[in-house]
């Protein structure tokens, strides 16, 4: 697989869906790929990034940033409160946003700089105790919560438990955001981001099927 061959099926996918040219945002995510991989992509003139650490892109996209313009770097993983103001240095878009003190922080960090990044919550569509995010129960609730504090939220965040149909987590993703007017879905990974482009994902994070298999989790 490149870099092409996903660009071309997910405008395939567009289309099949009926959807503008175009509207389906790719994330390559980079985390624990090594540089010479990150290079060859932004080579290829790909700019939309994701990573999974704060710590982790502060290593290496203050770099890339100086030699490529037009990077757009998403933070695709959990957020520790103590790391918000730093993730505000290096992301355009944070798609964690997965609990009130995080919210909090956000809020209380955007108004002492005058600026946010772009900002998803992460719906816990499986409600696994493991993994993070809203319930999708509580989810109307957060929403609500966020823009009480001033926080524009720009969409949803899923990631599917690996063992049951990634279609049916994309579907109540979708419902929760239409009854709380938001636009943005991010969902859908290197598997199954023509299933969610089929329901409505405006984001997809892509990562092995681009870079190859990762080199360490």
């Amino acid at each position: 697989m490149s870099l092409h061959d996903i660009k071309t099926r997910i405008a395939a996918a567009e289309q099949d869906a009926g959807r503008p040219a175009g509207s389906v945002s790719l994330i390559a995510v980079s985390k624990v790929q090594p540089d010479a991989r990150v290079t060859a992509v932004l080579d290829e003139g790909h700019r939309v990034f994701g990573e999974n650490r704060v710590q982790e892109a502060a290593g290496k996209w203050p770099g890339f940033r100086e030699s490529y313009d037009g990077v757009e770097l998403h933070l695709i993983g959990p957020l520790q409160t103590n790391k918000t103001r730093q993730a505000f240095e290096l992301f355009d878009t944070i798609h964690s946003v997965d609990r009130p003190k995080l919210a909090r922080t956000i809020a209380r960090i955007a108004q002492e700089e005058g600026r946010c990044p772009g900002l998803f919550i992460q719906v816990n569509t499986g409600e696994e105790d493991q993994k993070a995010g809203i319930l999708p129960s509580e989810a109307d609730a957060f929403v609500a919560d966020c823009r009480d504090l001033d926080l524009t939220i720009e969409g949803l965040m899923c990631i599917p438990p690996v063992d049951e149909e990634a279609s049916l987590h994309f579907s109540l993703l979708a419902k929760i955001a239409e009854r709380n007017g938001l636009s943005g879905l991010s969902m859908g990974m290197s598997g199954d981001f023509e299933r969610a482009i089929a329901l409505g994902a405006t984001h997809v994070r892509v990562g092995s099927a681009i870079f190859g298999e990762r080199e360490h989790d």
